[in-house]
């Protein structure tokens, strides 16, 4: 079962108003926006965006009784400007990006984002795949050893990028990767035994660079956040849960910009973080963070 991230800080943060227009621009499964719903009333209106089309069925079974008007598409947050004007939205009052994965996406999707399983090396957010779509497996079996090397080391902070990317060459040469476990086994062969048993799981970098790399992610954040903010009303605000460092930076940067400029306020000085009893119940949710800033010209 998914559990929304954060919940109540964000709709706190949020301070929805019955009426608005409110902007998810990362579905999911619904979770933060049925609480959402609640405040908005019958007046209100939800957009929900979600480049799965899987977990946005879903999300629309699970906000069958939103009082509000919705529109749920499917797509990818960085169109969300385009997606708005397509829909003749020319302003909104509120805007949520999750950046974490929902726990179906994660276990059940089959694409290859978990080294616990088995899967082919898709890696790929929407599950509209084409053959002109980036997939981890092509990265692996055709990037050159250095490329490997950046991505590994640049988006998923790995120290050993360097030995895993040689270990992914040389494994190439003799059969093509293929699945996450093949995967998994390369990386384990340069990863000292005393660092493979502790609590992080030792392929959990890599695959986080993949997953970057394929679906663009950061490129998308970037775009994300500035499309929202070119339709968010004066007096809006904007709230997004991130989930490692790259992402963070990211948002602290383009608040830090926008504070510069005098047009952006941040809500909370400290970073908002997952309780002990959130973390407990939700382990995945340990390195969520929460800002919420607002326009104010």
């Amino acid at each position: 079962m998914h559990i929304p991230v954060l919940l109540q800080p964000t709709i706190e943060g949020l301070d929805i108003q019955k009426g608005d227009t409110v902007l998810d621009a990362t579905l999911g499964l619904g979770g933060h926006s049925k609480e959402i719903c609640a405040k908005l009333g019958e007046t209100g209106l939800l957009i929900g965006i979600d480049q799965d089309s899987g977990a946005l069925a879903k999300a629309k079974i699970n906000l069958a009784e939103c009082p509000a008007k919705k529109i749920l598409k499917l797509g990818n947050f960085r169109n969300v400007e385009q997606i708005l004007t397509d829909e003749k939205i020319d302003q909104i009052n509120v805007a949520l990006f999750d950046f974490g994965f929902n726990s179906e996406q994660m276990d059940e999707s089959g694409r290859g984002f978990s080294f616990q399983k088995d899967e082919p090396l898709l890696m790929t957010l929407s599950d509209q795949i084409t053959p002109e779509t980036l997939t981890a497996e092509e990265i692996v079996n055709t990037w050159e050893e250095k490329n490997l090397a950046d991505i590994i080391y640049g988006y998923g902070e790995e120290r050993r990028a360097r030995k895993i990317a040689q270990a992914i060459a040389e494994a190439r040469l003799k059969q093509k990767i293929k699945t996450t476990a093949d995967l998994v086994e390369i990386i384990k062969s340069v990863i000292p035994i005393s660092e493979q048993k502790r609590k992080t799981h030792f392929a959990t970098k890599t695959f986080q660079a993949l997953r970057i790399t394929v679906n663009d992610e950061l490129g998308a954040i970037k775009a994300g956040l500035a499309g929202a903010w070119n339709k968010l009303a004066v007096g809006g605000r904007i709230g997004v849960i991130s989930f490692h460092s790259l992402e963070a930076r990211i948002v602290k940067d383009f608040i830090k910009d926008k504070e510069k400029i005098g047009e952006a306020e941040k809500l909370n000085k400290k970073v908002i973080k997952p309780d002990l009893e959130e973390i407990k119940n939700n382990p995945r949710s340990r390195s969520a963070q929460l800002r919420v800033f607002k326009k104010i010209s």
